[in-house]
């Protein structure tokens, strides 16, 4: 098996286990709810499979919407994150993004956290969108997803920084 594969199964093990683990317990008054989880699809390689990408994003948000108990809205934001992630690509480091040499886990630039920012907030809008599932509620879901994009935005480069890849 190639080590590209067996990483990303590595790493989808231990995002899912910690999201489970350690990340459910905060819940600071309904706000701050950080979703890490979503760093496997930022992470991903550029030039992997897609469909690969989008078939582990649903299991992922399956599993997560188990022990939530949250009836979909995780694997559905999961998801519509896999898909639009080419396009935040093309948004974040312009339309020939497939042929550089992108790593997003390297040093932050401008660029990487455009696309890491834009990640977190799409499924972020969408998965309160879908929880509250009201039109009266929408200040409540702007406020969620503001606060909650944040924190799950720290916790990422926070996460990135700790693991990321040795220098050679």
């Amino acid at each position: 098996m190639n080590s590209t594969i067996l990483f990303n199964i590595a790493r989808f093990v231990m995002l899912l286990a910690a999201q489970i683990l350690i990340f459910d317990a905060f819940h600071f008054s309904g706000y701050l709810n950080p979703f890490p989880y979503v760093l496997f699809i930022i992470l991903y390689p550029v030039n992997g499979n897609r469909y690969g990408l989008l078939l582990a994003a649903f299991l992922m948000g399956l599993i997560i919407d188990h022990f939530l108990n949250s009836g979909g809205v995780h694997a559905t934001a999961s998801i519509v994150l896999a898909y639009l992630r080419p396009s935040f690509f093309r948004f974040s480091f312009g339309v020939s993004y497939e042929y550089q040499t992108i790593k997003i886990n390297d040093r932050l630039t401008p660029e990487r956290f455009s696309f890491i920012l834009i990640c977190v907030a799409m499924h972020h809008l969408v998965l309160f969108v879908l929880e509250a599932f009201r039109a009266s509620l929408f200040l409540k879901v702007l406020a969620q997803t503001f606060t909650s994009t944040i924190f799950t935005l720290l916790m990422c480069l926070l996460l990135i920084h700790l693991f990321k890849p040795a220098r050679r």
